[in-house]
């Protein structure tokens, strides 16, 4: 066994995150902001700080240490979604430039707590480049999927084959559809979860063809999400070890199958923190060591 931040699935040993009271902050900062942000409502503050800790406590019962994103007032609502604004390698941080505007100082805000941490710095996707971490998953730990979304951009994936592939890192790029344009949050991960070596979670309809084939082709097998479940994030799943999932409540169809699969399945009660906003767990933890 050894420790790696080039995983999706290994036993999660480390992760950041970033609590309502530190995003979310007051009411006043979330009727301000969230219309802007296209969450489908406002979240209930004190709702989501209850959520929140549920979810800490199912993180906590797994061993995993966690690490905190601080309050900051320059960035938004969605930095309690704080995976997008950074990924883990094992040779340092690298700080993505956001696709979406209003989440552009997101970064800079992750990096002081990195330094804070003794985390090094690999490298920052610079303009014109967009990377956001929705976008890329590692597959195993000398391959990393990135999807070219509205999000992730060909001069950013550029960047990060520049960072990378000097440490014997190849990039695999997955052209996601247009979907629903560039106001949608849309990643990569939004249809594609590794929840072990050779299992994933995923839906088939907004799917690449040729990435789809790629995966099938490595000898990973599909639990596939129902139509009925895409929208409550059926396929945003957090492997905290393999084949043992977190997964926001509310997608029974696809819960079995993860059963059915060979599975543990773990869930908790995301209107707040997860449904309103569009982030489901992979969203709201930046993973950083994990166990292979």
């Amino acid at each position: 066994m050894k420790l790696t931040h080039h995983s999706e699935y290994g036993k999660l040993k480390t992760v950041f995150i970033k609590r309502p009271n530190e995003a979310f902050i007051s009411d006043q900062k979330l009727s301000s902001e969230w219309k802007d942000l296209n969450y489908l409502s406002r979240p209930d503050l004190i709702l989501a700080e209850e959520e929140y800790q549920k979810f800490e406590v199912l993180l906590q019962a797994e061993g995993v240490e966690l690490k905190y994103f601080p309050e900051d007032h320059s960035v938004t609502l969605d930095s309690i979604y704080c995976r997008d604004a950074s990924l883990a390698t094992d040779y340092g941080m690298i700080l993505c430039n956001m696709g979406k505007v209003a989440r552009k100082p997101e970064p800079a805000a992750s990096m002081h707590a990195f330094l804070t941490e003794q985390i090094p710095i690999l490298g920052i996707i610079q303009p014109p480049g967009t990377v956001e971490g929705g976008d890329v998953a590692w597959l195993d730990d000398k391959t990393l999927a990135v999807g070219h979304t509205y999000r992730t951009n060909a001069d950013g994936i550029r960047q990060l084959k520049e960072l990378l592939e000097p440490h014997g890192i190849s990039i695999i790029v997955a052209d996601m559809p247009h979907y629903k344009g560039p106001s949608d949050v849309f990643h990569l991960m939004s249809v594609f979860s590794p929840v072990d070596k050779d299992l994933a979670v995923v839906y088939s309809p907004l799917m690449p063809i040729s990435f789809r084939q790629y995966l099938l082709d490595r000898g990973i097998s599909f639990v596939e999400v129902p139509e009925s479940e895409w929208d409550s994030m059926g396929c945003n799943v957090l492997a905290l070890s393999p084949r043992n999932c977190l997964m926001v409540s509310g997608n029974p169809l696809t819960q079995k199958r993860l059963e059915e699969a060979g599975c543990q399945v773990h869930t908790y009660t995301g209107n707040e923190i997860s449904i309103k906003g569009g982030g489901g767990p992979t969203c709201l933890t930046r993973p950083l060591l994990r166990e292979i």
